[in-house]
């Protein structure tokens, strides 16, 4: 079977540091769901505005390693190491949501806010709690159904002791806007997530996240994050 991108993510990551592991963790942060000319047909969404959520069929177009196993030319591995177990701590692929896996695909519930029609991009989806970096390629969209998509009962395996796992963030003096506003509450929501990986805990070390043209320089002592300097990129 053959793929065709339909869409792609447009958002403020523009770095893979930073992203949130699982979608609907940046509640407060959109991103643009661009179609590609050939699916710019209106009747293709008719009828989407009915629903509160969507699921996202997408590409990790990023990942890359040196995989145990190759499908064609990617690679993957039949263990992986979750960063939220520590790094150290090996289990099967198909029971994490790794980039490293045989298809490169990644599933995400997003909430729909609003449907905008352009002039030059045609009608294009604002969505909410998207784990997309900016230019990911969308393969298909699909509405979320509450009735048969929700599982309130389900168990979360490993996932479960780092559920609500957040760090408080601490800011120096807030830079004033210089040209444009800084979007500090979606920093600091990303921040209060903790992107570094969990084996790296040195309260000394200065972190760089690049999030929509700002880079944010950090360090994290304990359960807080010290916020050193904003600056644009």
């Amino acid at each position: 079977m053959n793929l065709q991108v339909i869409a792609t993510a447009h958002n403020g990551f523009s770095d893979k540091f930073g992203i949130p592991r699982q979608s609907q963790e940046t509640s407060s942060i959109e991103t643009r769901i661009v179609f590609e000319p050939t699916f710019r047909d209106e009747n293709m969404l008719r009828g989407i505005e009915g629903f509160s959520h969507l699921w996202l069929i997408w590409e990790f177009s990023q990942a890359t390693g040196d995989g145990q196993q190759a499908t064609g030319d990617r690679q993957w591995k039949a263990t992986v190491r979750p960063p939220r177990l520590g790094g150290n701590t090996r289990v099967g692929v198909f029971a994490t949501r790794s980039p490293y896996r045989p298809n490169r695909l990644g599933l995400s519930s997003v909430e729909l806010v609003r449907v905008e029609k352009t002039a030059t991009e045609g009608t294009v989806l604002i969505v909410r709690g998207a784990d997309l970096l900016n230019g990911t390629p969308i393969y298909d969209i699909k509405p979320y159904l509450s009735y048969s998509d929700s599982h309130p009962d389900a168990r979360n395996g490993f996932g479960e002791a780092t559920r609500d796992y957040r760090l408080k963030v601490e800011w120096g003096n807030r830079q004033q806007a210089t040209g444009r506003e800084v979007p500090y509450s979606q920093i600091e929501e990303i921040l209060s997530q903790d992107p570094r990986p969990a084996y790296q805990s040195d309260p000394e070390r200065i972190y760089k996240l690049d999030y929509a043209g700002w880079k944010v320089s950090f360090r994290v002592e304990g359960d807080t994050v010290y916020v050193i300097k904003i600056a644009q990129r």
